[in-house]
């Protein structure tokens, strides 16, 4: 299912062309892709949930965004994101580029994958996709580009 969203992200929204509204023209374009369509459904569905989140941010718990707070992973979340992972989660609201609300939309998305192994980059991706579908996150889903696509220089202390 992650596959079918990277392909999407990567060859619609990410490359800026016209995103196909057709639900068959479009699981028809991922099954010529060799995807499966049991997965596809997946994926569309995922993605449908990300939209519906996005139009329930107003009247949900995204709306009460205490200024300092600690978030406390639960077991499933936590074999999910590795310590790794939520370290990268607390160092993007760090720098602002996730705020209350849109850290919990990533790990909601986060924990809706079916993927055995998720990684980091992984992650990446998810919060790349999130900032890109939450209105008034340009400069954070631009940040956060910077953040996937910059390669380290140097000796990292």
């Amino acid at each position: 299912m992650f596959d079918i969203l990277m392909y999407l992200f990567e060859n619609y929204i990410h490359s800026e062309m016209e995103v196909v509204v057709d639900h068959d023209e479009l699981t028809n374009e991922l099954t010529r892709a060799g995807f499966r369509h049991q997965e596809i459904q997946k994926a569309l569905a995922w993605l449908e949930r990300l939209a519906d989140l996005q139009e329930m941010e107003t009247k949900s718990y995204l709306d009460v965004a205490p200024q300092q707070s600690t978030r406390i992973y639960t077991a499933a979340e936590m074999t999910r994101l590795d310590s790794q992972s939520r370290g990268f989660l607390m160092y993007l609201e760090n720098l602002g580029v996730l705020d209350f609300a849109t850290r919990e939309v990533v790990i909601d998305r986060v924990m809706e994958l079916e993927t055995a192994n998720f990684t980091l980059d992984d992650l990446k991706w998810v919060v790349l996709m999130v900032l890109f579908n939450v209105p008034g996150q340009e400069a954070a889903y631009d940040q956060m580009e910077g953040l996937l696509f910059e390669e380290a220089e140097g000796p990292l202390h």
